[in-house]
């Protein structure tokens, strides 16, 4: 079996429940040229015979198939990664068809950039979380009467939308400028960030935390920061939290000296 070994999107498959669907994602994947599939916390774990019965023949996409424990270690060296999800409210992510979507990643492979598509849960579909380590959101315009799509359909969509971008010629370059940074580096600023703010107690209230961390990723992804800017952020992030070590310590020396210069004054008569 010829495979090609042109550029394409990664299908990253989060939490997929049965062994039948991943093999009529990887039968998919095959029909329309995609090649790499990822998969995280697949729920009777991997490989499963039953997935290879469905593929039908398709067998490269999971022959090939990596298993990661979260969607951030499977996205770490992706640039941009489009999550295919109903609209996020929690979230301001910029939101596409499959056929905008195919587009965006055309040029974005044309520029040499490593992309990928992220897919939810047959039932439970995508956590926010998840979502908001994602550049945008891929939406299918389904009858709102009954908008529910088997995860196989999904991935169908969106890869006959990338397979037209294919036989339509060369896709115009996503555009000038540096390319940006990997999704590895970008949790080490979410990271690093997240660290401080805490330090700092502006997680407030706690329950508050989760959507704000996800709000901050969001936005900062969005950016779409190049290495560079990766850097220069997090030395932004690091010369605030010494400043603020600096401040506290001198209220701490103050406070000490006005101690110390109270104990040895004589006292009143």
């Amino acid at each position: 079996m010829t495979v090609s070994s042109a550029p394409a999107p990664t299908i990253i498959l989060s939490a997929p429940q049965l062994a039948e669907n991943i093999g009529a994602v990887a039968r998919v994947m095959a029909n329309f040229g995609l090649e790499e599939l990822r998969l995280v916390n697949p729920r009777d774990g991997w490989p499963q015979d039953r997935a290879w019965a469905s593929a039908s023949g398709a067998d490269w996409p999971l022959d090939g198939a990596k298993v990661f424990s979260s969607v951030a270690d499977a996205a770490a060296d992706l640039k941009v990664v489009f999550a295919t999800t109903a609209r996020p409210r929690e979230l301001q992510l910029p939101v596409m068809t499959p056929r905008e979507a195919a587009g965006e990643l055309a040029g974005r492979v044309a520029a040499g950039q490593k992309v990928g598509l992220l897919f939810g849960a047959e039932r439970a579909g995508l956590e926010t979380a998840d979502v908001a380590l994602c550049q945008a959101v891929v939406t299918v315009p389904v009858d709102p009467r009954f908008h529910s799509l088997n995860l196989a359909q999904a991935v169908a969509l969106t890869a006959y939308e990338w397979r037209l971008t294919q036989s339509a010629g060369p896709p115009p370059k996503f555009r000038d400028g540096p390319e940006p940074a990997d999704h590895a580096a970008m949790m080490g600023l979410y990271g690093h960030l997240e660290s401080e703010l805490d330090a700092a107690g502006f997680f407030h209230p706690p329950e508050k935390r989760p959507s704000m961390i996800q709000n901050l990723r969001s936005a900062l992804g969005r950016a779409s920061f190049s290495d560079q800017e990766v850097r220069t952020f997090r030395g932004v992030v690091t010369a605030l939290s010494r400043g603020r070590g600096r401040v506290l310590d001198k209220l701490a020396r103050q406070k000490a000296e006005r101690e110390a210069g109270g104990a040895a004054e004589p006292p009143e008569t």
